[in-house]
């Protein structure tokens, strides 16, 4: 026999059962999870997503909103004007005092360090060997405000090199880009960026091991959330997993 619930009894049901499986949906999520923004040198990409996958399954109550990677410079940049940052990790400290003496952020600590390589697609048709070898190759490198083309800079100057690169970009993934896109026979790049790139070679060149960029983390603002992934950054694992990403130890502050 069909029975037949009153129509009061019936959204009674409903409701109870949309309570439990609202419920359900919400249980593994903490009441009074924390949400930071990272804002990080686009070099960073690699280690930065692995470094906030495991921070985030270790600290399940903090929530990391996205990474914002750009050239250094441009991330400082944005942070002067205003934006809601509340880590930023520099990939050379000239770009971190930006932000600093502007009033922002809190004492930054180095973290890591980066040294500068000739990076050639595979096949090196144009047989670069040296730095010398770019004066007559189609060259790309970072613009002179972002940290890897003021170190390239830095590193040709010594040298006694002048380039006239074909493109200036505004962070190190492009110029590791155009490369591996075949559109220039170089670029100098970070050791980390080209370690896992299966389509490119690098080059040491001379004088490399003079151009350090030590890369300090600070952040900009008392949260203990965000203190909690800076301190991972700096931590055992944090510092593993940068130097399986290519990241030389850090130089000391200063």
């Amino acid at each position: 026999m069909r029975v037949t619930w009153p129509l009061a009894a019936r959204i009674l049901l409903a409701g109870t059962a949309a309570s439990l499986l609202l419920s359900g949906c919400t249980s593994n999520k903490p009441a009074d999870q924390q949400t930071i923004t990272v804002s990080a040198a686009a070099s960073l990409h690699d280690a930065f997503e692995q470094i906030s996958e495991e921070f985030q399954n270790e600290h399940p109550e903090i929530k990391i909103a996205g990474i914002n990677y750009d050239g250094s410079s441009t991330l400082a940049t944005q942070i002067v004007e205003g934006a809601d940052v509340d880590v930023f990790a520099s990939a050379d400290e000239r770009t971190m005092a930006e932000v600093t003496e502007a009033g922002f952020g809190h004492e930054p600590v180095i973290f890591a360090s980066n040294t500068l390589v000739i990076a050639v697609p595979k096949d090196n048709p144009a047989n670069i060997g040296s730095l010398s070898d770019l004066s007559g190759a189609s060259t790309v490198l970072c613009a002179s405000q972002v940290p890897c083309g003021h170190a390239s800079q830095q590193l040709l100057d010594n040298a006694g090199l002048k380039i006239k690169p074909v493109s200036e970009e505004q962070n190190v993934t492009a110029v590791v880009q155009k490369i591996a896109a075949g559109e220039a026979d170089a670029g100098l790049v970070y050791a980390s960026d080209v370690q896992d790139e299966p389509e490119l070679a690098a080059i040491v060149p001379e004088g490399a091991e003079d151009v350090v960029n030590s890369y300090p983390i600070a952040t900009l603002d008392d949260d203990p959330a965000a203190q909690e992934f800076l301190d991972f950054v700096v931590g055992e694992r944090g510092q593993q997993i940068l130097t399986e990403n290519g990241f030389g130890a850090a130089q000391g502050n200063g």
